[in-house]
């Protein structure tokens, strides 16, 4: 599958069983071209949400059993395949639709609980939709992958901080930025203060024990899923620790990946090394 966009975590991967894999690319496809409406291009807020109406009737036509429309089968058809070879719910797809529309119209969160509710659209549904695939959706591993996709998500938030003011949006709860004394023009001009190290630290040590917390999925799925989520907690942990060591100047020193991240990862995942 060719992407585009620079990921940190692995998406649609040959530790996948081939019989999945179709399945996920669909998936894929849907969630990265349905962001790139909420965020790629010089449109306007109304064209976007103009658009992503488009994807919610064409999944609305799933849900009927209607094809989709022929600008839109080369994302839906494949999604309808998927839909239907694997039982998949609708409710994720239209959670995380819910959560890019959310994307156009709302640019802060006022505290905590706001902004895991907007992980609960954005990040969730995805964990939820590979259980799916693996029929192992129970209660425990629902919550777990929660936990693990939250995660991923602040630390998605807590790396692209400047990017995302460019964009227009701060994910720090405004309630916390209050709190530790950091003002949105901190942001603005990349200001490191001992203020800024602070909230940080304490974001960062939120994300850090959502995928703790979420890591024991992984000896309750099968092989290749297990070593799937395994190499993303210690992606994401990996990233919080880069963050840290760069003294919390995510507007110079972005943290990513490089191969010999992946390696390091890859064994400790395989031989289940502790994090």
């Amino acid at each position: 599958m060719a992407v585009d966009h620079y990921e940190n975590f692995p998406v649609a991967s040959l530790l996948l069983p081939r019989r999945l894999r179709p399945a996920v690319r669909a998936i894929y496809r849907y969630a990265r071209s349905a962001d790139d409406i909420a965020d790629e291009g010089d449109f306007s807020d109304a064209e976007r949400l103009a658009n992503l109406a488009r994807y919610r009737s064409a999944l609305q036509r799933i849900g009927t059993g209607q094809a989709p429309e022929a600008a839109l089968a080369p994302v839906f058809a494949p999604l309808a395949q998927a839909v239907a070879r694997h039982q998949l719910p609708l409710v994720p797809f239209f959670d995380l639709l819910s959560a890019f529309e959310q994307d156009v119209t709302v640019k802060r969160y006022d505290d905590y609980a706001a902004l895991l509710d907007y992980c609960a659209h954005s990040a969730n549904p995805v964990g939820r939709l590979m259980l799916a695939l693996y029929g192992a959706s129970t209660p425990d591993n629902l919550r777990d992958a929660d936990a693990i996709c939250t995660g991923l998500q602040l630390v998605n938030f807590w790396q692209d901080v400047q990017s995302d003011w460019h964009r227009g949006r701060v994910y720090l709860p405004l309630a916390d930025l209050r709190q530790y004394g950091v003002a949105e023009e901190d942001l603005a001009v990349g200001r490191i203060t001992p203020q800024w190290r602070a909230l940080m630290a304490f974001e960062s040590q939120r994300a850090a024990s959502l995928l703790n917390s979420g890591a024991a999925l992984a000896g309750r799925l099968p092989g290749r899923i297990a070593l799937e989520l395994r190499l993303m907690v210690e992606g994401g942990l990996r990233i919080l620790r880069r963050i840290e060591q760069a003294d919390y100047d995510v507007f110079l020193n972005r943290p990513e990946l490089r191969a010999r991240d992946w390696a390091a990862m890859f064994c400790r995942a395989i031989f289940k090394i502790p994090t």
